[in-house]
C-alpha cells in the first residue's frame, strides 16, 4: 500500500498541462493593439434598470408636484382645510385612463397596485386643484390642470354626459316634444300651452270694463258671518278645458278604465297645471297600465320644461323617472314566469 501511493505521488508531482509557447518580440512588431471597449452611457433616469423606466418617471414627477403644491397651499394658509369644509367644497369629477391606456402610455405592462397607487396620486392632485379653484387662485389652479389632462380621457364630455337628462326642445310654436316610456309601450308626447280664443279675449275684455263701470255693490257671504273673509261671496273661478287628445283619439274613450285616466292627469294635479296645456301623443305597444305610465312620464318631463318651478314637486312624487319594473318571463317547463302546473301523481 506504501509503494502505491509512493508511485502515485510521484507522478502528480509533474504538471499534466502544456505551458505557454515562447513568442518572440519581433513577430508582434506589426500586429495592432487589442479594441478596448467604449464605457456605457450613464441611464439618463435613475429608474432605467426598474424595467418600467416611464411609469416610475411619470410616477415621481406627480408626487413631486404634489408635494409644491401642498407647500404652496400651505403657504397660501388653505391648508390644513378642516373636515367640514373639504365636504362642502364643489365635487369634480375626472375621468382617467383606464389600465389598459395607461399601460399603453407607460409602454409597460401595469398591474392593478401599480394602477391604483398612479389613480392615488392623481386624485391628490385633483383634490388640490378643487381647493385652489375655489379659493380663487386660478394660475395655480390652471398648472395643476395642464398636469392632469395628459391622463385623462379624450372622450371626457361624452362619458360625463352620460346619465344626464336632454333639455327639452321647444318649436316655433312654442310646443315642447318629450319621450316617455313604460314595459314594453312608448309615447311621444307634444305639449302646447291653452291660449284663449279672440271671442274668449274680447268677451273677458267687455266685462271688464262692465265692471268698472257698474257701482260696487256689498258682496253677500256665508251666512252668519258678519265680518272678515267669510262675509265676502267668492268671485267665480273660470277653470279653461284642456284637450288630450291619445292617437287622436280623446282621452276617456281611449283610455275607458278610471286608474288610466288618473295615471295620466296625475302630473297636472301635482304641479297645479289643470286646465293649462294640451297634450298631443302618439303611444304604442304594451296595454293600457303601459301606455298610460309611459304618457305620464311624457306629460311630467314636458311639465317640468314648461314650468320649471314645479320640477321639484314632479321630482319628490317620483314622475320624472322611467318605472324599471318589467314582466318577468316565462321558464321553461312552468305555465308563467313562476305558476307551475299542477302536481299529478300518476
Amino acid at each position: 500500500m506504501n509503494i502505491a501511493r509512493k508511485v502515485t505521488g510521484g507522478v502528480l508531482r509533474f504538471r499534466t498541462y502544456a505551458t505557454a509557447a515562447y513568442v518572440p518580440p519581433a513577430s508582434v512588431e506589426g500586429m495592432q493593439p487589442a479594441r478596448i471597449p467604449k464605457p456605457k452611457p450613464k441611464p439618463e433616469s435613475p429608474t432605467f434598470y426598474t424595467g418600467r423606466p416611464t411609469y416610475y418617471d411619470q410616477l415621481l414627477a406627480l408626487e413631486t408636484a404634489a408635494k409644491q403644491t401642498r407647500a404652496a397651499l400651505q403657504a397660501l394658509q388653505l391648508l390644513p382645510l378642516p373636515r367640514f369644509a373639504q365636504e362642502n367644497l364643489p365635487h369634480l369629477r375626472p375621468v382617467w385612463m383606464n389600465k389598459v391606456d395607461l399601460s399603453e402610455l407607460m409602454e409597460a405592462q401595469l398591474t392593478t397596485s401599480r394602477y391604483r397607487r398612479f389613480i392615488a396620486q392623481l386624485n391628490q392632485l385633483n383634490e388640490y386643484r378643487r381647493l385652489a379653484e375655489v379659493a380663487g387662485h386660478g394660475p395655480l389652479a390652471e398648472r395643476i390642470q395642464s398636469v392632469l389632462d395628459m391622463f385623462e380621457r379624450d372622450n371626457k364630455e361624452a362619458i360625463l354626459a352620460r346619465g344626464k337628462r336632454k333639455p327639452v326642445k321647444f318649436d316655433e310654436f312654442g310646443r315642447s316634444y318629450t319621450v316617455g316610456r313604460r314595459k314594453e309601450s312608448a309615447a311621444r308626447v307634444w305639449v302646447i300651452p291653452v291660449q284663449p280664443s279672440a271671442e274668449e279675449q274680447a268677451a273677458s275684455s267687455s266685462a271688464e270694463g262692465q265692471a268698472q263701470n257698474l257701482p260696487k255693490v256689498s258682496a253677500t257671504g256665508i251666512e252668519g258671518f258678519t265680518s272678515g273673509p267669510l262675509s265676502m261671496s267668492p268671485a267665480p273661478i273660470k277653470v279653461p278645458t284642456t284637450n288630450i287628445l291619445v292617437n287622436n283619439i280623446p282621452l276617456a274613450e281611449y283610455f275607458p278604465h278610471l286608474t288610466d285616466r288618473e295615471r295620466i292627469v296625475r302630473p297636472f294635479r301635482i304641479a297645479g297645471l289643470l286646465g293649462a296645456y294640451n297634450v298631443f301623443a302618439l303611444v304604442r305597444g304594451g296595454g293600457s297600465t303601459g301606455q298610460s305610465g309611459a304618457l305620464a312620464l311624457g306629460i311630467a318631463k314636458a311639465l317640468a320644461a314648461h314650468a320649471p318651478d314645479v320640477e321639484p314637486l314632479l321630482r319628490k312624487a317620483k314622475m320624472l323617472k322611467r318605472d324599471p319594473r318589467m314582466v318577468e318571463r316565462k321558464k321553461t317547463g312552468r305555465a308563467k314566469a313562476r305558476k307551475a302546473y299542477t302536481w299529478v301523481k300518476r
